[in-house]
């Protein structure tokens, strides 16, 4: 069958390409580099999965800026368009979201609407209402940056937001691409399907601010900060997993997902003490990063990577450039080596006063500090200049 998804990005693409081994998926962007890209058999994100399978996967996939092409004759059109949460407006911004449901309805009113982008609690109904139909339905994504394919292919459950044959049926058929075999499928409410979303990654949120916390306080008392956390994740309640300390959590979901969540609790005049604590922590641990960068009184202070995890291409919410903001507001000289970007977006991606070093080799010797989230290899030439608390040297 023609699928059509809209939205090239960590979700959207490598669901594509998963689905594009028994099915014909036509990606649907505005962004006609990612178009491009697609249709030379280049992967738009980083992905190790997703270049293999493009290199080596005979895929029925291809990309287009045009939603005629795009959305008629699709039997599913999947929307994995991007939903900020604005700030001012205290909510996500969900206008790319209706500007795609709007196209479908008017291109091909039959088919089933699938939202794969994070929203918040009631949306989905809010949506049905405003263009009164119902064949919207929601199901949300679990993935990782930098293993979306492989996370598709292996997931840990398939959730639908509606108990129906049809939502069933687009279960089934998610589950029939992917290679684990008794895949669970839980249907439920829509509401209850994007409540899911959202307190998961709360709960994710909440694990990083935890064991960022634990090693602030072994940092400050001369505690080995391995060793507790070794010996905590012991408690098979616990587990070893998502454990490593960071400068703080950021990326696509976590930030944006807990303040939805919060504003959920407010608006509904329910008390969050913890859901505003992991937020705060999140912001108290950058704060105690940029202190002890500062405490070393460096006139050059070099970033390597700003990508929130390893071998990612994500800057969005990444922790270290609310560091650099407090470094650029004591007097402190900012370099950074980022060779995923170009000079043409370094201004429209980063912000006013710091200088980027194109060439690795000149940016080690000209940084007296290193400050890096994540240690990588190239790195470990000049381990005496590295500041970080990447204790497992992993996500």
């Amino acid at each position: 069958m023609k699928i059509a998804i809209a939205g090239a990005g960590y979700v959207g693409f490598s669901l594509g390409v998963m689905l594009s081994q028994y099915h014909e998926v036509v990606m649907y962007d505005i962004n006609w580099e990612r178009v491009k890209l697609i249709n030379e058999k280049r992967s738009p994100i980083i992905d190790k999965d997703i270049q293999i399978y493009l290199r080596e996967k005979k895929l029925n996939i291809r990309a287009t800026t045009n939603p005629i092409d795009a959305f008629s004759n699709a039997k599913y059109v999947i929307v994995a368009t991007s939903a900020d949460f604005e700030p001012v407006l205290g909510r996500f911004d969900t206008s790319s979201i209706e500007d795609v449901v709007s196209k479908v309805l008017s291109i091909n009113p039959e088919a089933l609407i699938v939202i794969k982008s994070t929203i918040p609690i009631g949306y989905t109904t809010q949506l049905r209402e405003k263009f009164n139909v119902d064949n919207i339905i929601f199901s949300p994504e679990f993935i990782r940056e930098g293993s979306a394919l492989y996370d598709n292919l292996y997931p840990s459950r398939i959730i639908v937001g509606e108990k129906s044959e049809r939502a069933l049926e687009f279960a089934e058929l998610i589950r029939d691409a992917t290679e684990k075999k008794n895949v669970p499928i839980f249907l439920t409410n829509s509401e209850e399907a994007e409540a899911i979303k959202l307190f998961a990654n709360a709960y994710l949120a909440m694990r990083v601010a935890f064991f960022n916390e634990l090693d602030t306080f072994a940092f400050e008392n001369g505690l080995d900060a391995q060793e507790i956390i070794k010996g905590v994740c012991l408690d098979p309640r616990i587990g070893d997993q998502y454990n490593n300390p960071s400068f703080g959590y950021g990326g696509y979901c976590l930030p944006k997902d807990t303040k939805q969540l919060q504003v959920h609790f407010i608006n509904s005049k329910v008390p969050n003490p913890l859901i505003s604590a992991v937020i705060e922590s999140n912001e108290k641990r950058k704060e105690y990063i940029a202190k002890k960068i500062l405490e070393k009184n460096p006139k050059v202070v070099g970033i390597h990577r700003l990508t929130s995890k390893l071998n990612g291409d994500n800057f969005r919410k990444s922790a270290v450039m609310d560091i650099v903001k407090v470094l650029l507001a004591h007097g402190i000289k900012v370099i950074v080596y980022e060779p995923l970007i170009d000079i043409d977006k370094q201004r429209k991606i980063f912000i006013e006063g710091v200088e980027f070093v194109q060439n690795l080799g000149e940016f080690k010797k000209r940084s007296e500090i290193i400050i890096a989230n994540r240690i990588s290899e190239e790195l470990h030439d000049v381990l005496d200049k590295v500041f970080s608390r990447d204790i497992f040297h992993r996500d």
